[in-house]
């Protein structure tokens, strides 16, 4: 198959799938999306597109002729930090948790919703985006007279006394400080902590923004800077600077 010219501004996607009536669905539906696509059939094709082109997520079919999907997932996760979305018609509970641990960042069955399937890669990006706005900022943040030190993992009140704080708790905290005045699910919180294995489940994100609350917040009936948004998440609302 050949591949498509990049639109600028638009997120552009790789689908690696044998099935070529399955991959021009997927392109097809894609473009009139929104996205860029492109389509390659193996993952000797995968690797020379990648050489040529920048892409923002990767649609991986698990069984593919010579290597399959699993290993490719496992190959592109230990050289490149590209969102991966694995799709197949395997539908054991065995096959999903071996793609996720292998690195994929989510796993959809065929046969697939579209709906499904678009909310599911946007849903993916935008994680993928917010991370790495994440890790782009270097160095402490200070915000109401609050200081957060990301290289010491510590944070300071406006009387310059460190606050003791857990591990889940100071890196839910780093990621509203790098996201201000942005909503957050708890999905993006969870992704955005890396808390999948050793930190928070998403249900217990709540129990932890609690405690930082307890430590940050004056008034706890009315918090100022961790907001809940019905329906939504939370809301880290407060100014946000860099300290040189």
């Amino acid at each position: 198959m050949t591949v498509s010219e990049t639109s600028s501004g638009q997120p552009n996607i790789l689908i690696v799938e044998d099935d070529t009536e399955i991959a021009g669905m997927l392109v097809d539906l894609l473009k009139r999306n929104g996205f860029t696509a492109s389509a390659t059939s193996n993952g000797a094709e995968m690797d020379r597109v990648l050489a040529r082109k920048k892409f923002d997520l990767v649609v991986l079919d698990a069984m593919l002729p010579g290597e399959d999907g699993f290993n490719i997932c496992m190959r592109l996760r230990a050289s490149r930090a590209i969102p991966i979305i694995m799709l197949t018609a395997r539908r054991e509970e065995i096959d999903r948790i071996l793609g996720l641990e292998l690195g994929a960042d989510d796993y959809v069955t065929k046969p697939f919703n579209s709906r499904e399937l678009l909310a599911r890669i946007k849903s993916v990006l935008r994680r993928s985006s917010l991370s790495r706005q994440r890790e782009e900022v270097s160095g402490p943040l200070a915000f109401a007279g609050w200081r957060i030190d990301p290289s010491s993992r510590q944070l300071f009140d406006a009387e310059g006394d460190e606050v003791s704080m857990t591990t889940a708790e100071f890196d839910l905290l780093w990621a509203f400080c790098c996201n201000p005045n942005r909503v957050l699910t708890r999905e993006q919180l969870l992704s955005m902590t890396h808390a999948g294995s050793a930190g928070p489940v998403e249900r217990s994100i709540d129990a932890h923004i609690s405690r930082i609350r307890q430590k940050i917040e004056a008034n706890l009936k009315e918090p100022a800077f961790i907001k809940t948004v019905r329906l939504g998440g939370y809301l880290f609302a407060a100014s946000v600077e860099r300290i040189s």
